[in-house]
């Protein structure tokens, strides 16, 4: 473990001693959220992203560590292990360089070569090898007799067997992978008979680029164009300084055996050699695509997830649609629903006056905060009617992402949410609480289904899955839920709990009337020390007995907090409600073996702000009244806007039509722009001007630069 623990610090450029500290808290259960908030002594103030990179790493050295002893026991098993090879494998801790070592005693099928074997031509082979014979023909007719018809076959059979020897040499696989890893061009041509078919992606009929070149976004629709069978895509360097390498390698001097090797050589790469290495860049170059992909999707993800909320505010929510008309919802301040109904004020039938009726009655019966609008289908018409409404008190109106929708308006949790109501109302319900509170209401979706990401469906399934996962969950443990609320979709993401302990907390609010302290927590079933440890400082309770179970003070920091008022003569709520007072704490006096100064500075920050939702507070935003739709933009135009989804390329941006505008990063500012989330942010509010509006294909071109 102490070998491993040292590799790990060195490729991530941290202590040994944080890493050892990290894994033994791994080790011990505690999740990444956890150890970021309330262990930074222990791990020196490492935050999630690093805590992330460290169990990404320890997770790769224990496969490595896997795959050594898998490979020691299946060469011991053959008898073939040396205490020389023993210590090679051991030392070796890259996959690909594992594998080479591992080849010449991998079994194989039958391959050209062993049947070369089987007819007696190795000997051929090792006299081919040396380069010392000075009349090959004479040698290879000894070999002529069972199997073997004439020279000619000899002679083939040697070469087939040099070729694999060539193909298992870790010198030979060095040669080419450095070529493959420097200089390797990456082409795509389209398939002829599928011309018309692969229309969309017309960029790569004919290209061409050096691999390390090509960005994570064109690669992956390369790759996706060639699975659907529009594309013939390779990946190779210049073949010819490939052999001239390998020439000099293995070619000694002049000899009668030269143009031997040389075939040998060359088949030795075309057969073996360049589709192995071939294949193993490629899987590279798509891990690292992935990668850049999956980060984009993680990031996207936060920001939508950590969107401002509006609030505790009731709400008039509305799945706008035209024939079936528009799906109303009330909802109360905890989300719950109150009402439905369906109004038609857009076309066909236009009942305008009707539905105008229907909805200021339900404003004023409800009184309804805010008006939550989809941004689907007859979006802009729903709002231009709900705008043109006067109300006897204020009431926002917002236009809502609606993406994933009708993803859970189908799902089981909807389903148990609300078992009486079709998916309309459902969706309608969803659109209303994402106004509320975007997270609560999104961790209830698959990810893959909100439309932040790219390419998501040709990346690693199980990578973005982990990725998202835990996106989710640093986003819920940072904003902290209220237990006795909280939904147990949303409590499934607080650190420590998962599905099972997230419904018993539930049933036990059912039962119990909710909870009245954090402590009681270690009365619902199956929930034990360790996963109270983890969750607690995650969890609020609003209004309870102590103030602290309303802030993210951890309970096994509550003596220290206690401590403070009583060294004032003051109670902690004291604490909480007086700055002036807590200007009087000395952090120094606190300190002890196990409670630093980050602890410390933590609690008083907290203290400063309990219970606080550090999420910005949710403003209203209008599109403009004039364009309604594609054909009515016009180039030059300046027009409001709202970033909804980002990209390696640009950023998609949504200025109240169906269709989306793409700011290319060539438009995002003066100057060269590598990655747009650097720039720009979901749900950004912008001010883009129209470059270009192409109606054949609905694509529109928008600018930030002047």
């Amino acid at each position: 473990m102490s070998l491993m623990i040292e590799r790990i610090a060195k490729i991530l450029g941290l202590s040994p001693k944080q890493i050892e500290s990290v894994i033994d808290l791994f080790e011990g259960g505690a999740t990444i959220p956890f150890i970021a908030r309330y262990r930074k002594e222990a791990t020196n103030k490492l935050d999630e992203v690093q805590l992330e990179e460290i169990k990404n790493e320890w997770d790769r050295q224990k496969e490595i560590e896997k795959r050594q002893q898998a490979i020691l026991k299946n060469i011991e098993g053959q008898d073939k292990l040396t205490p020389e090879l023993k210590t090679k494998i051991l030392k070796t801790f890259d996959l690909n360089l594992l594998e080479d070592i591992y080849l010449p005693y991998k079994q194989k099928r039958l391959t050209r070569a062993a049947k070369a074997k089987a007819k007696g031509l190795e000997g051929l082979a090792k006299i081919i090898m040396k380069q010392q014979t000075y009349d090959i023909e004479r040698d290879a007719q000894r070999f002529v007799k069972g199997e073997v018809a004439d020279i000619d076959e000899a002679l083939q059979g040697a070469k087939d067997i040099i070729a694999e020897w060539i193909n298992e040499h870790e010198k030979a696989r060095s040669i080419v992978r450095q070529h493959f890893d420097r200089r390797a061009e990456g082409s795509a041509k389209v398939v002829k008979s599928k011309k018309e078919e692969a229309i969309k992606y017309k960029d790569y009929f004919e290209f061409s680029k050096q691999l390390d070149r090509i960005q994570p976004h064109q690669l992956l629709a390369i790759l996706r164009a060639e699975k659907e069978g529009f594309l013939k895509v390779a990946i190779e360097p210049n073949k010819d300084r490939v052999l001239d390498d390998l020439d000099r390698f293995f070619i000694r001097n002049k000899s009668d055996v030269e143009g031997i090797m040389e075939d040998a050589i060359t088949d030795s790469y075309k057969r073996l050699l360049k589709p192995s290495i071939s294949t193993e860049t490629r899987n590279l170059a798509k891990a690292k695509a992935d990668e850049h992909s999956i980060n984009i999707f993680a990031e996207n993800l936060r920001q939508l997830l950590l969107a401002a909320p509006l609030g505790p505010k009731s709400i008039l929510a509305i799945d706008p649609g035209y024939a079936t008309g528009c799906k109303v919802v009330c909802l109360s301040k905890t989300g719950d629903l109150l009402h439905n109904t369906v109004i038609y004020p857009t076309p066909p039938r236009s009942n305008t006056i009707e539905a105008g009726y229907k909805v200021k009655d339900l404003v004023h019966k409800y009184n309804i905060d805010a008006i939550a609008i989809g941004n689907g289908t007859a979006s802009r018409e729903t709002e231009r009617f709900a705008r043109s409404l006067r109300f006897k008190h204020d009431v926002e109106i917002f236009v809502v992402n609606e993406s994933g929708a009708s993803i859970y308006s189908a799902s089981a949790i909807a389903r148990e949410e609300f078992p009486k109501q079709d998916v309309t109302v459902r969706g309608s319900i969803s659109i209303g609480r994402r106004l509320m509170d975007p997270l609560a209401e999104l961790v209830k979706i698959d990810p893959k289904s909100i439309g932040v990401g790219q390419y998501q469906h040709d990346v690693d399934q199980k990578k973005l899955q982990n990725k998202l996962d835990t996106v989710v969950q640093s986003c819920v443990n940072s904003v902290g839920v209220n237990l006795n609320t909280a939904s147990s979709h949303l409590l499934t993401y607080i650190s420590g709990l998962g599905p099972g302990l997230a419904k018993n907390i539930v049933e036990y609010r059912k039962e119990n009337g909710g909870f009245k302290n954090r402590k009681e927590l270690l009365k619902v079933k199956r929930l034990g020390g360790k996963a109270y440890e983890q969750a607690a400082g995650f969890l609020r309770i609003r209004k309870g007995k102590n103030p602290l179970d309303n802030t993210a003070v951890h309970p096994e920091s509550y003596s220290i907090v206690q401590k403070m008022a009583k060294d004032l003569k003051a109670t902690v709520q004291d604490l909480i409600d007086q700055a002036e007072l807590r200007k009087q704490v000395k952090l120094q006096n606190y300190v002890t073996s196990t409670v630093g100064m980050p602890t410390l500075e933590d609690i008083m920050e907290e203290l400063a702000k309990p219970g606080r939702d550090p999420r910005e507070q949710r403003k209203a935003f209008a599109f403009d009244q004039y364009v309604n739709d594609i054909e009515d933009l016009r180039t030059g135009m300046s027009l409001p806007g709202i970033v909804t989804n980002i990209t390696a390329f640009g950023a998609f941006v949504d200025i109240g039509i169906k269709e989306n505008g793409l700011i290319h990063k060539s438009k995002i500012k003066d100057g060269y722009v590598n990655d747009p989330s650097e720039h720009l942010k979901l749900n950004q509010e912008l001010k883009v001007t129209v470059l270009g509006v192409d109606l054949d294909r609905k694509r529109i071109q928008l600018s930030l630069v002047d």
